[in-house]
This record gives structure tokens, sequence and C-alpha cells, in this order.
């Protein structure tokens, strides 16, 4: 379907169709009719009822429009639809009216057809997370040796590698989607209670049908009803905060990077994409802009969230009768962050030339800490510092070299030969570790996390301990 005009931003087509009222409405009646075919088999109700049910719970035979209405005087959408299938069936087959929504409160309806969305939502967003991973994996790896400049506090710092910048992008996605999945996998659990949380109008039934439930919606079931407990839903909707933060952190970089007084990298074009209404020239940061136009709404839907977590005995008011929209709102900002960051990460042109020049344009400053280290050594940190501070002054002054000035001062030519000051704006010289950490990151699990995690292990095993008492 066509994402609403005033979401066009703030979602995908795939997302909009999840969370339309056809596809909600629809999560609702599919509870509905499994409910019925797994009280049939377990002989609670009729099989014929069974059938009746199935037959006739489907969206297209009700009033969208009323049932909104309805919800909001009812004050949850389970009421006026289980009355309105109860209508419905009973024109078929009024025996069968009796078994509509038999043993099931109103919220077990509407929380398990948010699940059974979230279900439907959950691999399209994986699709988009996996693709930018591998276009993060594959710029890290291309650009390994790709030289630009660090930037700290938005001021020129030492260089590092593009490759690595894109590593460290990709770690933190990658550490984000194994979050949000995992708390997808506990999220996507059953709910089914009853009108107190305990399936009374079961008998000694409530467990297996609870059970046989959950299998034919293919979702978790509980240990038990969790209807004022909202954990698992905040620990997913936490994760995608997270997550679109991250996203949002990249989406930061390549807008500044495409600044064009920077101009080292570009997002992907094409006709009708990053135009200006009144400025022929622009190519706008469009991907970015949608990226970070979700990590700006997600702190408010996670706080929102939070704070309807604190919900009164077995019924909550208020509480979860607001999750709804920020469920929906959530899951699709971070589906929408996620497509665009997987175009940026697939179609990324990286201006390799410009970024040497804004390197070469710092006329070596960039290289004072590695100069200042050099006569450490021989003058003490202090001196070091002071010597190195006023000659950069300087040559921001007379727009000259660091390493020019530096070979004038004979307290530093003293100590340092003209050799080392010729290579001192060397960026290849001067990345320390950068391209170990650039492995580690792209890497499965980085060496430092796996001799963490055996030195863990040998302190856990008692054989281990024994031995080392010994």
């Amino acid at each position: 379907m066509t994402v609403p005009l005033i979401d066009s931003l703030a979602s995908t087509e795939a997302l909009a169709e999840i969370f339309s009222d056809r596809s909600l409405l629809q999560a609702m009646l599919d509870f509905e009719i499994a409910l019925a075919r797994v009280q049939a088999r377990l002989g609670i109700i009729s099989r014929s009822a069974a059938s009746a049910i199935a037959a006739t719970a489907n969206a297209g035979a009700f009033d969208i429009a009323n049932l909104s209405r309805d919800t909001l005087r009812a004050g949850t959408p389970g009421i006026p639809l289980v009355k309105a299938l109860i209508e419905i069936v009973k024109a078929k087959n009024p025996a069968a009216a009796s078994f509509v929504h038999y043993g099931a409160t109103s919220q077990d309806v509407a929380d398990t057809a948010i699940i059974l969305l979230l279900k439907r939502a959950q691999p399209i967003i994986r699709t988009d997370l996996v693709r930018v991973e591998q276009g993060l994996q594959n710029l890290a790896e291309k650009h390994r040796q790709t030289l630009m400049l660090g930037r700290t506090l938005l001021q020129p710092a030492p260089p590092i590698t593009f490759g690595l910048k894109a590593a460290g992008w990709f770690a933190a996605v990658r550490r984000g989607r194994q979050q949000l999945e995992a708390n997808f996998a506990e999220a996507l659990t059953l709910q089914f209670g009853g009108a107190a949380g305990t399936l009374a109008a079961l008998n000694d039934k409530g467990h297996i049908v609870a059970e046989e439930l959950a299998e034919e919606l293919g979702v978790h079931c509980p240990a038990a009803p969790w209807h004022t407990h909202r954990d698992r839903l905040a620990h997913l909707i936490c994760a995608c905060g997270v997550l679109v933060g991250t996203l949002g952190k990249i989406a930061r970089d390549v807008s500044l990077l495409m600044q064009s007084e920077i101009g080292e990298v570009a997002e992907p074009t094409s006709p009708g994409r990053g135009g200006s209404s009144t400025m022929p020239h622009k190519k706008n940061p469009v991907a970015c802009a949608v990226t970070l136009a979700a990590a700006n709404r997600m702190p408010g839907l996670v706080a929102s969230f939070l704070s309807g977590m604190v919900q009164e005995h077995e019924r909550g008011v208020g509480g979860w009768q607001s999750e709804w929209p920020t469920i929906a709102d959530a899951i699709q900002a971070t589906g929408s962050a996620a497509a665009a960051v997987a175009e940026i990460a697939e179609g990324l042109t990286v201006h390799r030339d410009k970024m040497r020049r804004n390197l070469d344009d710092t006329r070596g400053t960039i290289y004072a800490e590695k100069a200042m280290i050099l006569l450490t050594g021989k003058i003490g940190r202090d001196r070091a510092h002071k010597v190195v501070e006023e000659a950069v002054s300087e040559s921001r002054t007379r727009g000259c070299s660091l390493s020019e000035l530096l070979a004038g001062i004979p307290e530093v030519t003293k100590y340092l030969s003209r050799d080392v000051l010729d290579r001192l704006d060397q960026a290849g010289d001067y990345l320390g570790s950068a391209e170990i950490f650039r492995k580690r990151q792209v890497a499965a699990d980085s060496p430092a996390r796996n001799k963490s995690l055996r030195k863990k292990k040998r302190n856990q095993n008692p054989h281990t301990n024994r031995k080392k008492r010994g």
C-alpha cells in the first residue's frame, strides 16, 4: 500500500501495509480464528462452530470506520470487534456465535494482534539491516588504506582510514541488530489470560489451550499471561531506540562529510532525489535526513512506552491502551532508518582525492601530537607541548607547514633530524593500530572478545580453579 502522506518520511511501504487498519483488523481476527480452531480440536467447542468463525472472520466484512469510532467509546478494540464478529457469525450460524472469543478477554486479542504484526515486521527490518552490514563491511574492506582526517569535536585530528570509520559503523549496527533480534524473539509471545489472567472460564484446560494457541499462531507460549507486565515489549522498543541511534550516528557522519566544504562522500543519486524546489545545484542528503528524522523521534517513543509500563494490578488503565501507536511508530521508524542507511551503505561514493586534499590542507598541524611525543623524551612534556603549540600557531599565521617551522627551531633540530621532520606529515606513518582495530570490528568475533571469554570461562571452571589452587 501507499504510505499515508503524513507518514511518508516515517515508514516504508511494506511496514505501512503491516500496520494498516486492514492488516491490524485481520491480525485480531486471526487470533479469534486460531482460538476457535484450537478449542475445537480440544473438544471445548464444536468443529462446526470453529468452521463458521473461520469462514466469516475476514477483514473485508467489517466496517473499519465504525470499529474505530466504537473503540474510542469502549476503551479497547476488542469489545466492538467481538460484538461485530458475533453478529456476522450469527447471521450464518446462530449456534456458533456463542463460541466467538470463548474464554478470552479484550486485551488478549489486542496484545496478540500487535505481536502478530511484529512477527511480520521482523524479517523486513532484518533484511535491510543485513544490507546495511554487508554494505558497510564492503566499505570497510575496500577503503582499508583510504586515508582521511580524524575529527574530534568537529575539528581536525590525527589521520584515520575510512575503512576504520566504516568498520566502526558496521560493528555498532551488528551489535544493535543482534540485540534487536534477541528482543524480538522474546517479545513474540502469545497473550491469552482471560478475564483476570487465570483462564478460569476454561476450567483446567486453559494452559493447554494457551500452548496450542501459541503453536497455531507461530509465537511463543509464556509461562503465564502478561497483561500488566510489559517488559518484553519494553526491551524491544528500547533496542529499537539504541539501533536507530546508531543508524542516526552514521547518517550524521555521512551528512557532515557530504557538506560541499568537506566533499569527502556522497549519497547515491537518482532522478528527483535530493534536489531543491528553488536551487537546481543542490544534492541533499535525503537518506541521511530520513534516518535522522527517525533518530529524532525515537527517544520520545521509547520514553512514552517506558512511562506506560507502570500498570495497575491485573489490568492497567491507560498504560497498555497507549501502546499501539507507540509500537507502530517505533517499529516503522526503525524500518525506515534501516532502509535509508541500507541505501547509503550500498551506494556511497567515497572521494579519496578530496580526503587526501583535506588532510594536506591542514599543513601538517594534525601531526602536532606526533611532534610533541617525539620531543617529550628529550625536553620534557610541558616544554615539548609549548614549543609545538607555538609552532602550530605560527604555521597558521604564515600559511606554511608545521614541519617547515619545526625545522627552523634549534631546540627541535637539536634532537630531531631532518629526515624525521620530513616524514612528520606522512599520514600512513601515524595510524597506530587502526588496521588491527578495523579487522577486529569486521570479524565475526574480535580477538580481544574471544580472549576475554576464554579467560572468563577458565575462571568459572571449578576443575581449572582446583588445579590452580593445587
